[in-house]
Order: C-alpha cells, then sequence, then structure tokens
C-alpha cells in the first residue's frame, strides 16, 4: 500500500511535502524541530499538521500489516477471490477490513459450528439457494422432505426440526458475517438509535450525582462526550442501567427485503425467523458493543483534547519572573510553611509560623515574615490556594501594609503540589527537607516559572482534565505528553537552570541525556556555548541537530545562543547582520531605542539575497523575527486575580454580587472558576457570553482571569453558579 498518496489527499498536502515529513520522522526527526527547523521541507506545517500526518501514518501502516495477514490467512483456506482482494486491498478503514474478514475467521465453537459437524451445511445452502428462487414455489412438505435427508441419530440429528434448527444457525451466522448487512445495520444504529438510561430502584429520587439521567434519552449519533462518561461510570458504578433503542420492526423487515426473495410462505416463515436470530441473537450485541465503544473513542477524544487544552493554558501561564520568592503553603493547626526561593529558583531559608493560633503567635509570625521579606529582598510571595489560603492571604496582607516595599501577593493554585512533594523527585531534589517544605516550594517556583514547576507532576494530578479516569488512560498519556513536549519547545528552556525533568521533553533529548547534562553542568560549571552540549556523554550530532535550537544559553559567548536561532543558521545570520551594517555583540544589551532601529534595518532587508537550496524565506523570516527580540519569552505578560475582601467562606456569598476570580478548569459544558471561597464555581456554558458558545475554549482558559455574578449557591451540595454574562 502506498501510504504517502493517501495521507496527501486527506490532509489536503501534496505528495512531496508528506514524503519529505516521513523521511524526517525516519531519520529520527521530532515533530517541534520538523514544524519550527524544516519549514522548507514540511511547506511550514504547524505541529497539528504533523502530528495529525504521522498518527495517519502509523494507523495506515498497522492496517497494510493487518491485511498482510488478512490476506494470507483467506488464501490458505483457498477463498479469496480477485474480487474479495480488490475490496481487501481498497480498504482504508479497520472495521471494514474486519468485516470483509469475518466470513473466514476461525471462530470458537459456535451454534452454527456444532450444526456443520453434523453434517448440515448442504441443508444450509439448499435453503438459502432455495429462498433467492422467486419462481419455484417449496411447501412445509417438500421443505421437510428434504430435511429428512440429513436425519442421523448418531450425529444427534434425531428429527426435521433438529435438522431445521441446524441448518438455521448455519445460515443466521453467515447472514451476521455479511460486511453489507453490517455496514448497513451500523450506520443504522448510529444515525437512528438513542441512548436510554434509568437510575436503578435501589437509588431513590435525589440520593444520586445521576439525578439527570433518571430517564434519559439522547440521538446516539449527536450525545455530547461528557454524557457519554458520566452514562458510563452510573453504569459502571450499578446505579443506571443504560441501553441503546431502535425501531426493530424496521430493522427485520428492512433484513427481510434484502435477504429474502422466495415468494413460499413456508420458506418464507423459516427465513423470517432466521433474519430475526441472526439480528438479535449474533448483530445486534455485536454492533451495539460497536457503537458503544465507537461514542467511548469519540469521547475519550474529546475529553482528552480539552484535557490538552487546558494544560497547554496552564503550562504556558505567564511567569512572574525568576525574582527573590517567599512561598507560603497555608495551615490552620500545624500552622504555615513559609520558603524562601531565590533569583534561580534555588531553596534559600524555611520558616515555620503560626498566624492562626492566637493573637502572641500571630504578632510573633508578622514579625518573622517581615524580617524574611526585607533579609532576602522578598520582591514575590506566593499563597496556596488550599486549606487557610484566604485566612494566611489576609495575614500577608496586614503584613505588608507595614513596609516601604511592597512585594507582589498572589494565590497560587496549588493542585498537585503535594504529588510532587512526596514523590521520588521531590525527596532527590530535596532529600533533607520535610515534604510539606517541599510543597511550599514547588508553590513558589510555580508562581516564578509555572511550565519549569508543573512538568515534574503527573499531568493527571494538576486537576485541569474532564471524566480522566474514565479514558483511555494509554492515548490520555501520550497526549499530554505531546502537549508538554510542544511547551516546552515553544517557550525553550534555560540550559543552565533547567532540572533534568523539563530537559527530557526538550526536541531530541532521552531522560539519560538530560541527567548527562545536568550531572555535566554540576562537574564542569555553566555552559557558556551550545557548542559544549557535544561534550555531553551520549549527546551526539543527531542529537545536537533536534534539541540545540530549543536549549538557550543567558550571557553566554554568543548572543545568538540566547535565541531561538539554529546553530545551522549562524553563518547567515551573521551574513544578514553584516549586509545592514548591525552588530550583533549590542543585542540583549542594547537600549529600546537602539534595537528598534536594529528592528527598522531588519524589515528592510531582501531576504531573496540570501535564499539557498538548504534555507529559504520561512526559515529566513523566523530568523529576522528572533533577531528583533533576542531572548523574548513568547509566553503572556503576567497578570494575577484580587479575591475580594472579606469573601471567605461559601457562607458569605450573596446573590448577585460581582467577583473576580481564576478560571482552574474548562470543560465542555462550562468553566470552573475559583473565587476565593475553597469552592469553584461553576460557569454554565450558557452563562459565558451573551450570544452562543458551541465551545467554551473559544471564551476562557485555565489561569485566565475572569469578572463573575454570583447566581445560585446551595451549600449542602457545594455548588455555586456563576455568570459572566455583562
Amino acid at each position: 500500500m502506498n501510504i504517502a498518496p493517501i495521507i496527501a489527499q486527506e490532509c489536503n498536502c501534496s505528495d512531496l511535502q508528506i514524503n519529505n515529513v516521513l523521511e524526517l520522522l525516519q531519520e529520527g526527526a521530532t515533530i517541534p524541530f520538523m514544524a519550527r527547523y524544516r519549514k522548507e521541507k514540511t511547506g511550514s506545517l504547524d505541529e497539528v499538521q504533523l502530528r495529525d500526518i504521522v498518527n495517519r501514518y502509523h494507523y495506515l501502516t498497522e492496517l497494510a500489516k493487518r491485511k498482510e495477514t488478512v490476506l494470507e490467512a483467506i488464501a490458505t483456506q483457498e477463498k479469496l477471490t480477485p474480487k474479495l482482494q480488490e475490496q481487501i486491498t481498497a480498504c482504508l478503514d479497520k472495521t471494514v477490513l474486519e468485516d470483509l474478514y469475518a466470513p473466514y475467521k476461525p471462530k470458537r465453537r459456535t451454534r452454527a459450528t456444532i450444526a456443520k459437524e453434523k453434517g448440515l451445511e448442504p441443508l444450509a445452502e439448499w435453503l438459502k439457494s432455495s429462498s433467492s428462487n422467486t419462481s419455484k414455489k417449496i411447501s412445509q412438505a417438500e421443505l421437510e422432505q428434504e430435511a429428512r435427508k440429513y436425519l442421523n441419530p448418531e450425529l444427534e440429528v434425531n428429527n426435521v426440526d433438529e435438522a431445521l434448527q441446524g441448518a438455521a444457525d448455519i445460515v443466521a451466522e453467515q447472514i451476521s458475517d455479511q460486511s453489507a448487512i453490517r455496514a448497513y445495520l451500523r450506520s443504522y444504529l448510529f444515525k437512528t438509535g438513542v441512548f436510554t438510561s434509568k437510575i436503578k430502584k435501589a437509588h431513590p429520587e435525589g440520593s444520586t450525582k445521576y439525578e439527570m439521567y433518571r430517564n434519559y434519552q439522547y440521538a446516539v449519533r449527536s450525545i455530547p462526550s461528557h454524557n457519554i462518561l458520566a452514562l458510563f461510570r452510573g453504569e459502571a458504578e450499578k446505579i443506571l442501567s443504560l441501553d441503546i433503542e431502535f425501531d426493530l420492526a424496521e430493522v427485520l423487515a428492512e433484513l427481510e427485503y434484502r435477504l429474502i426473495e422466495t415468494k413460499s410462505a413456508a420458506l418464507r416463515a423459516l427465513y423470517r425467523g432466521i433474519v430475526a436470530d441472526a439480528f438479535n441473537r449474533l448483530l445486534k450485541p455485536s454492533l451495539v458493543r460497536e457503537i458503544r465503544s465507537d461514542r467511548k473513542q469519540y469521547a475519550d477524544l474529546e475529553s482528552i483534547k480539552t484535557f490538552e487544552a487546558n494544560l497547554r493554558n496552564l503550562l504556558l501561564a505567564a511567569p512572574a519572573g525568576m525574582q527573590v520568592t517567599m512561598a507560603v503553603d497555608p495551615g490552620f493547626r500545624t500552622g504555615c510553611k513559609v520558603a524562601i526561593l531565590g533569583e534561580t529558583g534555588q531553596f534559600i531559608a524555611y520558616q515555620a509560623i503560626f498566624p492562626h493560633s492566637g493573637q502572641s503567635k500571630q504578632e510573633q509570625a508578622g514579625e518573622t515574615v517581615r524580617k524574611l521579606i526585607k533579609q532576602h529582598g522578598v520582591k514575590l510571595i506566593a499563597i496556596g490556594n488550599g486549606t487557610a489560603s484566604r485566612e494566611t492571604d489576609r495575614f500577608i496582607a496586614d503584613v505588608i501594609k507595614t513596609l516601604e516595599v511592597k512585594p507582589i501577593k498572589v494565590i497560587v493554585n496549588e493542585s498537585g503540589a503535594s504529588i510532587y512533594s512526596a514523590s521520588d523527585l521531590g525527596r532527590l531534589e530535596f532529600p533533607d527537607l520535610d515534604v510539606t517544605v517541599r510543597g511550599a516550594i514547588s508553590i513558589g517556583r510555580r508562581l516564578q516559572d509555572p511550565l519549569a514547576e508543573l512538568v515534574k507532576i503527573d499531568p493527571k494530578s494538576i486537576g485541569v482534565g474532564q471524566y480522566q479516569h474514565d479514558v483511555d488512560q494509554k492515548l490520555l498519556q501520550q497526549k499530554l505528553a505531546e502537549t508538554v513536549e510542544s511547551c516546552v519547545n515553544y517557550v525553550g528552556v534555560n540550559l543552565n537552570t533547567a532540572s533534568a525533568e523539563l530537559l527530557k521533553f526538550v526536541s531530541g533529548i532521552s531522560p539519560a541525556i538530560a541527567n548527562n547534562i545536568v550531572s555535566y553542568r554540576n562537574q564542569q560549571g555553566k555552559f557558556s556555548d551550545r557548542k559544549e552540549l557535544l561534550k555531553v556523554t551520549k549527546l551526539g550530532a543527531k542529537t545536537f541537530e533536534q534539541c540545540a535550537g530549543f536549549l538557550k544559553i543567558r550571557d553566554g559567548k554568543n548572543i545568538l545562543d540566547n535565541t531561538a536561532v539554529h546553530p545551522e543558521s549562524y553563518a547567515v545570520v551573521k551574513k544578514i547582520a553584516k549586509s545592514s551594517a548591525i552588530n550583533l555583540t549590542e543585542f540583549g544589551s542594547a537600549s529600546e531605542q537602539s534595537n528598534h532601529n536594529f528592528s527598522q534595518k531588519l524589515s528592510s532587508i531582501n531576504l531573496q539575497q540570501f535564499v539557498t537550496d538548504k534555507i529559504g524565506i520561512p526559515t529566513l523570516q523566523d530568523l529576522l523575527e528572533e533577531l528583533k527580540k533576542p531572548g523574548r519569552d513568547p509566553r503572556e505578560k503576567f497578570q494575577y486575580a484580587e479575591f475580594a475582601e472579606g469573601i471567605n467562606e461559601m457562607r458569605d456569598l450573596k446573590v448577585g454580587m460581582k467577583l473576580e476570580g481564576v478560571v482552574t478548569n474548562v470543560v465542555n459544558f462550562g468553566a470552573f472558576v475559583d473565587i476565593g471561597v475553597h469552592q469553584d464555581g461553576l460557569v454554565h456554558i450558557s452563562k459565558l457570553a451573551n450570544s452562543f458558545v458551541s465551545d467554551p475554549n473559544q471564551v476562557v482558559k485555565v489561569g485566565g482571569i475572569v469578572k463573575v455574578t454570583v447566581m445560585e449557591i446551595n451549600e449542602k451540595l457545594k455548588r455555586i453558579g456563576l455568570s459572566m454574562i455583562d
């Protein structure tokens, strides 16, 4: 099977583009590398397009291997006709391929195989040929006479009924194996079927979270993904009974029309029973499983897409910057854990304070915080949003009021910080610190640089998914890893401060090489040049090609090492700079006015003069953009929410209140927002905007700051209804 032209047609690309992508893939190129540094070869395809191509390639490659197996199996049975071979060869869908293979696939011992063992296959073939004969009429007596020929007590065929039943079982199985019949029924059930659910009698009204599914109906083809996952979860928990309903009479009528041609009343009556048995016993269970599986796969993909989008927004959240930070993990009885972090995120000091244990302890805690802020020159204060966060926030605010130089105070989402603090990685980084201190450090680092810290935590622990435990876990893990890889390479990594956990997501770098980079850095000191990477154990020329452009060195020997310009393009950059009389050594340290002048000069360059057989206009345009803003961070400018004073618990809320909050999760049916009361509120999709919203991600994103109005408060169920409609 020639895969490239098929993918080219499906993806609306040229054969050359697809062949180049597949060639790069075979050479070991990563998708981030192809998307950024091989635009001439790929035709400037982005990461999403490249992943679609690669995924389709793997699918079609697996399909081609399966076709070989199927063709060989049918040929061995000496049943491979030219028409069947043509159908299999042209097939581009695994389900269709299995339908074509079904009649020839080895089966477990069924009613049909038992009937064949009893010698009833010739009778089944006679029934089939007779049913397709429109001119010959067969009476009941003739039918029974034919069946008597196959009576054999030794094979347990003792009477006419047993003979006809065995033959009917063979015909029913043959009907269930017909690819055209299966295709029709699959399409019919998908287009007209309806998911129906009921809550089992053991669960009275209002006693479960599945109340909306008590008497639920929704079309199979249009049911929302989150409803599918909820139904399947409710069924697994034995709270819901779930079914797919359809018009059985219409299905049987269509099957009879397709399969019964005889005008013989006796034969028609027998065949109707065979058709009904084939559908009810063999086809319906199989196809309902397929439909459920299809909808589950669809729901998994949609849920994972939502998870990916949320994770991307969280990872790409604006960093507050690498400044001296005080990180506070709040607590009541056990106190607040306070950690001081330096400008590179290094741990400097730790102190436990007890601001919620009486006036005396509070005053003591306030003095401690003031002393730490002044002693270390704290610029940022990160407060975890868990237990006692609002009370701690209020306490810190009171302390800040007494200072001349006031640090910026931010409440930080601490989801997953406890996972990191108790992990092997947490113990490896800080073997001598308590888990609570590690948690505080993680909170502080999240404020400084969310991406660098969050990659240390399993994405599933960050809390931005939807039914994440119900979806295909292998696919979820793969897609989330791809998202992390994409984000890390999009932003780039500081080679001299990055952890091994961050480095392993850089294009081309394996976990082993990431550890080797850190070991080399610890032994030899900071990298001063990208070429020095080639001295790292096991980091060869191919790995260097894949990773170098994504690893940045600040204050190194070469200013270009702090850009996304790949070393392979340094020579052409020097030519561009020389032609425009630009001194590259002045980049980064130049004044804003000078950089503006550089930018103007670069914009006037005729790029065509620098085109070669390896570097085209797309790459040259990227080089100019990098030169205009060397060392830039592509993430948005940092901003933070300010929670309303005096609104600390659900009981403080009142309907109609207008508040500021942070989006913590986006799901298909809306968005969850932290408004500072220890319980996120839900903005339903219908309340996200004045106009119709089909996809919440078009309006909000995780980490975004929004203004909401309180619409509903249910303390018993811990539910808060919010609206973003102005």
